[in-house]
């Protein structure tokens, strides 16, 4: 209808789980539930649905999505992010960026959000520790093994933007907030999702 692809059970399993597991259908009814509800387009990238072996499924979204809900908003007035860092004074330090240097240590990573229409901005920290995506066998992964400051900074930024703009965001994760969280299906779905 429309030039618009309806998501179908059949179409999900085809060519948009990500990863080597095989997905049930109650988590392929929660992904088109996910992306009916939040207006998400997984041909375009904005929504992911992520399995592997027989762990429960991630559905995250892109990251890409929250700037631009943002920036649709019309009380959106700016944002400001970077990382909090343990420098070789031993001190902590909240900086703009990503810019650290050898023998610093990034605990976390920080977002302030504007709106028009309130006085103060949200302010959101988010401590390392608790996002690192790490395998199975303890070690990071890729991304957060090379890229730790872009990578926590994400995650700052997605939860601050979530804070200022739940009427837009409310619901939705990056895949950086579970890289090491599975979100699990409930156990009892509505059949009609489909």
């Amino acid at each position: 209808r429309d030039g618009n692809i309806v998501l179908t059970p059949e179409i999900v399993k085809k060519y948009l789980v990500n990863g080597q597991g095989h997905v049930t259908e109650q988590e392929i009814a929660m992904f088109i539930g996910m992306c009916k509800a939040n207006r998400l387009n997984p041909f375009n990238k904005e929504a992911y649905l992520i399995k592997y072996s027989s762990e429960p499924a991630t559905m995250v979204t892109s990251k890409d999505i929250f700037f631009k809900r943002a920036n649709q908003n019309p009380n959106f007035d700016g944002m400001e992010s970077g990382i909090i860092v343990i420098n070789n004074d031993k001190q902590i330090e909240k900086r703009a960026g990503h810019i650290y240097i050898k023998g610093e240590t990034i605990v976390g990573a920080w977002c302030k959000v504007y709106r028009k229409d309130w006085s103060h901005p949200i302010y959101q920290e988010v401590n390392m520790a608790e996002y690192e995506g790490r395998k199975k066998s303890g070690e990071l992964n890729q991304n957060w093994k090379q890229k730790p400051a872009v990578m926590i900074t994400k995650v700052a930024e997605a939860t601050a933007l979530r804070k200022a703009f739940t009427e837009n965001l409310q619901g939705m994760y990056i895949t950086e907030e579970t890289d090491n969280v599975a979100i699990e299906v409930e156990r009892e779905q509505p059949k009609d999702i489909l």
